[in-house]
């Protein structure tokens, strides 16, 4: 039991940066107001990835905007709460600049950890299990050294530009995320596979956009945390139960 009464919360998919500046701004300023919201009872923050539409840094320049958030982090972190960020697809290009200046705890793959003396399987979700050859192609070419060098060579302000615009274009061009079903959802189907192997008590994943908190096997639990373009959800653990939770804006 959770005898001190703190809780882990978790969130991913803001995409802080889409599709403008105004109107990522309002969404900025209520997850601004939902860690003010959360930051008596937190022990731990985990932010599953695409926090941001798109981001690119250089040894000696980082993307301008996000200020009220980042600010807001690192008051959080400078409180001794952790903040646990993973790189999602729109922002894997997230190397040192925001773990030196704010402390955050980087993660670029699945992470397997305790929390509140439960078991938890943690990642965005892109990528892994199943399906979906086309992005592990796209990631392939993305985390390639060489073509990351010569990305670097870009001035920062036409490299942005072209990030921003792809980034924006696709998720335009996307149709509206739904739950396939448990016989057709990947990250689902490559959950249970992991368990097959090794228990956990939750699967935790962001990337797909749809709120989802179903039982998987006999005892565990696979949660999708949802977005913050249309939802406005997160996860909160108090060591008994996980619930997935939405903002009221």
């Amino acid at each position: 039991m959770n005898t001190d009464n703190k809780k882990v919360y978790f969130a991913s998919d803001i995409h802080l940066g889409l599709p403008n500046f105004e109107k990522s701004l309002v969404r900025e300023k209520h997850i601004v107001k939902w860690l003010d919201m959360i930051k008596p009872d937190a022990s731990a923050l985990y932010l599953l990835g695409d926090v941001f539409d798109f981001w690119h840094e250089w040894k000696r320049t980082a993307p301008q905007g996000f200020t009220r958030f980042l600010g807001k982090l690192s008051e959080i972190s400078d409180s001794g709460i952790p903040i646990h960020l993973f790189t999602g697809n729109h922002d894997i290009w997230i190397y040192n600049y925001l773990p030196r200046e704010i402390g955050l705890i980087l993660h670029r793959k699945e992470f397997k950890t305790e929390i509140l003396d439960k078991k938890f399987y943690l990642a965005h979700g892109d990528g892994i299990g199943p399906g979906d050859t086309g992005y592990k192609l796209l990631k392939k070419i993305f985390t390639n050294k060489i073509l990351q060098w010569g990305f670097k060579r870009l001035h920062p302000d036409f490299a942005l530009w072209i990030g921003q615009k792809w980034s924006t274009n696709r998720r335009m061009a996307e149709r509206a995320p739904y739950f396939h079903g448990t016989d057709k959802e990947w990250l689902y189907l490559h959950s249970k596979d992991i368990l097959s192997k090794e228990y956990f008590d939750y699967f935790v994943y962001g990337h797909r956009h749809v709120p989802i908190n179903i039982p998987i096997g006999e005892k565990s639990g696979y949660i999708n945390l949802g977005d913050w373009l249309n939802n406005f959800t997160y996860g909160v653990f108090d060591g008994e139960k996980f619930e997935v939770k939405k903002f009221e804006k």
